[in-house]
């Protein structure tokens, strides 16, 4: 069963907007980035007490945390990084979900497009936070963002080879590999042994913002058909970009998000796959 769920700042910086247009479109997840144009790992107690209040009375569920971590570059120290990715797995605990959405860091300043020097370092760190999530019993989701380490099919491909870790998984996101420059197919080809999650974003050469799924250069039916055809069973979640988008979210609005949702669910109707 394929499960819709929505990086619902997208709609609205304002929670109860984000769940009022999700409700009325019945998508009941999240994957929790931000409210009140605050990153999710930014916010305070209260303001997480509160927000989970609300998504109880509304029966809404987190399907991630769809933290920032490993946005940085790789060069920024390490340690102070590690207390906000044990504030990302604190929230798992909180809001009972097993997944965190990560990345695999940004080059330093005047980078000349050799990765060589720092791939070492990519993957120590990775992998120490994979042994962090392993103790802790939660699952990290890396997704192929544009100008981190793994943003091409084959540095994706050499995360997965070498981490090896069954608490370090993939997030696919189609439109990121249009967006860079890359072969989506390869792209998809390089996630697909590792895949648990998948961002629905599609994307048209070198345009400034996403576009429906189905509309952009991503292959989103081909990719979604071999989904489906794997026996997947996980989300699937909306982060459209309808109106643009960039390194800390995107924006769609509450007048398009909808359509974003009948988009993909036209796709998955065609395909014969089960959803909700």
């Amino acid at each position: 069963m394929i499960t819709l769920s929505a990086f619902a700042d997208e709609i609205s910086a304002e929670p109860e907007e984000q769940l009022a247009i999700l409700k009325a479109s019945g998508v009941k997840h999240i994957e929790f980035r931000s409210i009140y144009k605050t990153n999710v790992l930014s916010l305070d107690d209260p303001q997480i007490a509160s927000f989970k209040k609300l998504l109880d009375q509304e029966g809404f569920q987190i399907s991630a945390i769809g933290s920032p971590i490993g946005k940085i570059k790789i060069t920024d120290p390490f340690e102070p990084h590690l207390e906000k990715f044990q504030r990302a797995i604190h929230l798992c605990s909180f809001f009972d979900t097993p997944n965190i959405r990560i990345f695999s860091y940004y080059p330093p300043d005047n980078f000349d497009g050799n990765w060589a020097p720092y791939r070492n370092e990519v993957m120590r760190r990775l992998q120490v936070k994979a042994q962090m999530a392993e103790k802790a019993g939660v699952k990290l989701l890396h997704e192929n963002e544009h100008r981190i380490y793994g943003d091409s099919p084959e540095r994706v491909k050499d995360l997965f080879d070498t981490v090896r870790h069954a608490h370090f998984q993939a997030v696919h996101d189609p439109a990121n590999f249009v967006y860079g420059g890359y072969d989506p197919w390869a792209g998809w080809l390089a996630n697909k042994p590792h895949l648990a999650h998948f961002h629905v974003k599609d994307w048209k050469k070198g345009e400034e913002h996403g576009c429906l799924a189905g509309q952009g250069d991503s292959l989103m039916e081909k990719v979604v058909a071999e989904v489906v055809a794997m026996g997947y069973s996980g989300f699937f979640t909306l982060e459209p970009h309808l109106l643009g988008g960039g390194p800390t979210g995107g924006v769609t609005g509450p007048e398009l998000f909808p359509k974003a949702i009948e988009a993909i669910r036209s796709i998955l109707n065609k395909l014969g796959a089960k959803h909700q």
